[in-house]
């Protein structure tokens, strides 16, 4: 599967772009209220009392800006961000290299935290709690545990699947946030500010194109913006308008929804191959030669989200609301399919 630029998930192509427009403290960060305001009162909190912060974990959808709120958090709180990711830390002797090697106050940053090993977690609780690390030293009848004092340290982690962090690790965050996807308006006010810092005139009615299929997620919304102007620069001289977006989209293959052209091959064949549904997923895949996995993981979430789509025990259902996207008559012999 090639990567879509629908897709949240973090790409290659991703890591400058994001380093670049990411704000760098809470005046900047734009929609999130409610996680924003309970950070905000915790890290005033931590300045009058000279303490670390307690462990916080972030969990919602990619793209959404998890990685960002950990770096504002360590700038507000002027210490140290150690980041890392859950793949990156295979064996506890992993873990043993980054902790360490952290500062009094540091924050260490483990982002998709549901991806780490048992062993990794369980040797995780003690430097959590009790900012100490157990270590064998040595091998067969002659190894014995040395235990390391660490200094107090706050961990950030940030999942996607909040429902995949084994209970023990759960209950040892402090505080929970979960981010939610963005508003319209709010999408607009990011896009506006990514703009100027790309040195780009952005009209609103451009910016609301470019909202609208959005998926509601900064990432995929900035993401779109650049190909934009990618465009506008090739074809308009750098002036952005709403016939460049719409040009760009169409480009792109991405409709007025955020659909691109395989959510739309889906949807029609439901429709137009299994009368609407329901259908298993293993048919879906082959009709449109297709993994199983990818349509699962990367396609459904968000026709599932949208209302396009629904999931039931007996398959896959096309909603009124996905024939009416397409164009597609509702049959008369069907009842009438839910929103």
């Amino acid at each position: 599967m090639e990567d879509r630029i629908v897709d949240a998930k973090i790409q290659a192509e991703d890591s400058e772009l994001d380093t670049h427009l990411r704000p760098r403290t809470f005046d900047g960060y734009i929609g999130q209220e409610q996680a924003k305001e309970g950070l905000k009162i915790a890290i005033a909190a931590t300045k009058q009392t000279s303490e670390p912060l307690d462990h916080i974990l972030l969990f919602g959808p990619p793209g959404l800006g998890k990685t960002t709120l950990a770096t504002i958090i360590a700038n507000e709180t002027g210490v140290n961000l150690r980041p890392t990711s859950g793949p990156a830390v295979e064996r506890a002797g992993d873990l043993a290299a980054i902790l360490t090697n952290l500062q009094e106050g540091d924050i260490l940053f483990i982002d998709e935290i549901h991806a780490l090993s048992r062993a990794v977690e369980e040797v995780l609780y003690s430097a959590m709690e009790d900012f100490c690390f157990d270590i064998m030293v040595g091998k067969g009848p002659s190894a014995r545990s040395l235990k390391l004092t660490l200094p107090r340290f706050t961990l950030i982690g940030a999942t996607t699947r909040a429902g995949a962090l084994s209970s023990p690790l759960r209950d040892r965050f402090g505080a929970t946030y979960r981010l939610d996807f963005y508003t319209e308006n709010e999408i607009e006010q990011i896009l506006q500010r990514s703009a100027r810092i790309l040195q780009v005139s952005l009209p609103d009615d451009c910016a609301k194109l470019i909202s609208q299929c959005s998926r509601r997620t900064p990432r995929t919304a900035n993401r779109i913006l650049k190909r934009v102007r990618e465009y506008a620069l090739v074809k308009n001289g750098g002036s952005i308008t709403s016939d460049i977006v719409r040009a760009t989209l169409e480009m792109l293959t991405i409709d007025e929804a955020g659909l691109d052209e395989v959510d739309r091959k889906i949807l029609a064949t439901i429709i137009e191959q299994f009368k609407g549904g329901p259908v298993g997923v293993n048919s879906i895949a082959a009709a449109i030669s297709e993994e199983t996995q990818t349509i699962e993981d990367v396609y459904e979430p968000y026709l599932l989200q949208a209302g396009f789509l629904q999931r039931t025990a007996q398959g896959r259902i096309a909603t009124e609301q996905a024939y009416r996207h397409l164009n597609i008559p509702l049959p008369q012999s069907k009842s009438p399919l839910p929103l």
